[in-house]
């Protein structure tokens, strides 16, 4: 499915789900804390949603994250082609999905990009379940607690992910890597990490 299909299904899936639960958009905008016409724009397949917004979509309709990709009979096989898979690009970073859509899906992989010196946020970050990265190419500083960890190509990262965590690129090069989040099975699937003062990881625009 090309980019442009998945921002028209993912749209025309949140519609769906809004009008089976009968809310209006001013009750969901309310509910997630997207903007109206942010919330119209994503459903008419006019924007590309962020993972920021789903998470908010999602908690609003307290369902699964993957839930709003799910097709009415729920995909055992998931194939992407590259460039083909759901991407969000922020500040510097772009996260590629390498796999979203099978139903109750329990873990979540990505490719990320990351210009030099970009940073995930200054604020740490944290979350239940695990989480874990893969250094494809270039170098980065991830910090966990009081702990700084330093990966190069080859390298790997699986800590608990509940403890205060951020990244930042340190090299001249871009950064590439696998990352892998599984959530707590205690928990809806899709939960977005949070910020330790509470922030979501990434910011709507209220306009």
């Amino acid at each position: 499915m090309k980019r442009q299909q998945i921002e028209t299904y993912v749209g025309e899936r949140i519609r769906s789900i809004r009008e089976q639960r009968r809310l209006s958009l001013r009750a969901l905008s309310e509910r997630s804390g997207l903007s109206i016409n942010a919330i119209s724009q994503i459903e008419r397949g006019e924007v590309s949603a962020t993972i920021s917004s789903l998470g908010r979509l999602a908690d609003a309709f307290d369902v699964h994250i993957t839930d709003l990709f799910e097709k009415e009979k729920p995909s055992t096989t998931l194939f992407v082609k590259k460039r083909d898979g759901l991407a969000v690009q922020e500040n510097g970073v772009l996260i590629e999905s390498l796999g979203f859509g099978l139903h109750r899906q329990q873990f979540e992989p990505f490719r990320m990009t990351i210009r030099p010196g970009a940073m995930v946020s200054k604020a740490p970050l944290a979350h239940k379940g695990h989480e874990f990265i893969y250094c494809l190419a270039g170098e980065l500083e991830y910090f966990i607690r009081d702990e700084k960890f330093h990966l190069e190509a080859g390298d790997s990262l699986l800590f608990e992910a509940h403890q205060p965590h951020h990244w930042r690129n340190i090299s001249d090069e871009q950064y590439a890597a696998v990352l892998v989040f599984q959530m707590a099975q205690s928990l809806p699937f899709g939960r977005l990490p949070r910020r330790q003062d509470g922030d979501q990881l990434a910011h709507e625009k209220s306009n």
